[in-house]
């Protein structure tokens, strides 16, 4: 008998999170692939034919704390890319956007949530 690390609903939950950071594949080298009954897997792409496997998921809150934070600071990240401002931390630089732009960040949040329903636990927001 095959051993199960990701139950039947957390499969389900994490695929819809999987599916709701979709755009975040196209800007960013990495994705998630679901793995059998291993759960879900976020690689990372380092060169030609070549990935890291930078973490295995089995829990549907735990994938979208990961990806929301990969998303959020690569979007606090690349406005300052170039500028001294690249020296601070990810909390230093978003202080400094405009009101506006971080409220777009933190509306992104609630956009990445809705997309995942309510089967994903929250462990802790940004």
């Amino acid at each position: 008998m095959k051993k199960v690390y990701v139950t039947e609903e957390e499969r389900i939950s994490c695929r819809k999170v999987m599916e709701a950071f979709s755009e975040m594949y196209e800007e960013q080298d990495i994705i998630v692939v679901e793995a059998g009954n291993y759960g879900f897997v976020r690689l990372q792409w380092l060169r030609e034919r070549e990935f890291e496997i930078a973490r295995v998921y089995s829990d549907s809150g735990e994938l979208f704390d990961d990806l929301w934070e990969i998303w959020f600071d690569y979007h606090v990240l690349m406005p300052v890319l170039g500028t001294s401002a690249v020296e601070l931390d990810y909390e230093e630089i978003f202080r400094l956007l405009p009101e506006d732009k971080q409220e777009e960040l933190v509306r992104k949040r609630e956009y990445f949530q809705s997309l995942c329903g309510d089967t994903i636990k929250q462990a802790n927001t940004q």
